[in-house]
């Protein structure tokens, strides 16, 4: 069952739908989903589909060729074409008669393997693209190949996509529909475990509970996400040792580069182009305090929520898990996941509010959000705010998210108005998130202060379905 990404289907049928020749490039970390959105999108429509494998040119052009002769129904012991140039021509020909599309999956293990593809295909593209009726689609995992090496100015093919979709992990939102069975609280949880990366999410199971779920698929030794992190950094890295080095750093607390840098023993400029790469994976993302640009405040984070559950976790457990002590693993786990959830709730919350702007639905509508971390000169201390929104006319939403058992209680809504008072905006609203509802006393200080906006997390949910 295909789940999701009705705005790339309907961009994509929209360009196909113009009967002209078009380019767009896909690309994405792997087990985003870019193959099986081609695949949906291909559904009932001419197409060649070849994927590149990590060979040489002759074996690719081989595979290439097969898949060609598959298309026109020819013999497996066809004659292979002679070059890629010359299969491509075939293809483009056969396109100037009726409309194909011509999938090349993994196109970076391709021109790695043929080094002159590109300048080839820029040569077809401008030869052709007005009396062919080609969809041509790129495709890759490889973020830095394909931004670069295809996206980028530098590329020979530069200016000749049509369209490019980088496609991302779902969101909160997105990931519910992958399961019927599983509670609100369920869900959330699931998200915070594996994040909105389909590959990821289609390995939990919601006929079991969460705790059967993560000691099944996530502690068992021999389950697939056990070894999914170190197997994705071996796929994308070369010193993959280094990178594991950085994340596991990070996890444990480490956010400044100093302190990164300290904690694997490297210097600052080898950590920091490590970390570079791991933005660009998603795996790690940079922030800096709200509406300050100050790089000597910038932390890293752990963006992948499957990422941050496995080393905030696993490391710790792991000779435990390896002699089979599954229970006590989860048994740690379980004492700390409410504290790990807290994080994933502001994320969720941070979705939920976007949402909101989106349909018009805040009290103004805001053109950026985050967290902010500072200074609060009256008490002499460090200070956080969960969520900030703002626009450039004087309004601002500042936002306290609670994943906790209890009822969240006025002090908590005295404490966000205290911090929303270390800024000078004209109008400020206050927004307070709670998993498990509110006291009276919290209920009847927001009516009473007018500017409080009220939101369990049971509402959140009734806004995703």
């Amino acid at each position: 069952m295909f789940i999701g990404r009705e705005q790339e289907l309907k961009k994509l049928n929209q360009l196909y739908n113009s009967g002209t020749f078009q380019f767009p490039v896909i690309y994405g970390r792997r087990r985003v989903g870019k193959t099986a959105l081609i695949n949906e999108f291909v559904n009932a429509k001419d197409v060649i589909f070849f994927t590149g494998i990590e060979s040489n040119a002759i074996q690719n052009l081989e595979n290439l060729s097969r898949s060609i002769f598959t298309y026109t129904g020819g013999f497996a012991d066809s004659p292979l074409f002679s070059s890629f140039q010359a299969a491509l021509e075939y293809v483009f020909k056969l396109a100037e008669e009726k409309q194909i599309v011509l999938v090349l999956d993994e196109y970076p293990y391709l021109a790695k393997a043929y080094k002159a593809l590109p300048s080839i295909l820029q040569m077809l593209i401008d030869k052709n693209k007005d009396s062919s009726k080609l969809f041509l689609i790129l495709c890759g995992s490889s973020m830095s190949f394909m931004e670069e090496q295809v996206l980028g100015y530098q590329s020979p093919l530069y200016g000749r996509r049509t369209a490019q979709f980088k496609v991302q992990p779902f969101d909160f939102g997105e990931s519910c529909k992958y399961f019927q069975n599983f509670s609100a609280q369920d869900m959330a949880e699931i998200y915070g475990i594996v994040g909105g990366t389909p590959q990821y999410l289609l390995q939990m199971k919601d006929t079991l509970s969460v705790e059967e779920n993560i000691k099944s698929r996530l502690l068992d030794t021999s389950a697939y996400l056990f070894e999914e992190p170190n197997n994705l950094l071996k796929q994308e890295v070369r010193e993959a040792a280094l990178y594991n080095a950085i994340i596991t750093a990070v996890a444990a607390g480490s956010t400044k580069l100093s302190e990164i840098a300290s904690k694997v023993g490297e210097e600052t400029s080898a950590c920091a182009a490590c970390l570079k790469k791991l933005i660009s994976l998603g795996i790690i993302k940079k922030e800096t305090p709200f509406a300050e640009k100050s790089s000597k405040k910038t932390i890293y984070i752990i963006a992948d929520n499957l990422f941050r559950f496995w080393y905030r976790f696993i490391p710790g457990n792991l000779s435990i898990l390896e002699n089979g002590m599954i229970d006590l693993a989860y048994k740690n786990i379980s004492e700390q996941l409410n504290s790990y959830m807290g994080a994933v709730f502001e994320e969720i919350c941070k979705q939920y509010l976007w949402d909101l702007n989106r349909k018009g639905m805040v009290p103004f509508p805001f053109s950026d959000l985050g967290r902010w971390w500072g200074n609060d000169p009256k008490h002499k201390r460090e200070t956080e705010i969960n969520i900030i929104a703002a626009n450039g006319e004087g309004s601002a939403l500042f936002a306290e998210c609670k994943w906790t058992k209890e009822k969240v209680d006025v002090g908590v809504l005295e404490t966000l108005t205290a911090r929303s008072q270390l800024f000078k905006y004209n109008n400020t609203y206050l927004y307070l998130f709670s998993r498990s509802g509110f006291t009276k006393n919290c209920m009847e200080a927001a009516e009473k202060s007018g500017n409080v906006t009220l939101v369990t997390f049971e509402e959140i949910m009734l806004e995703k379905v």
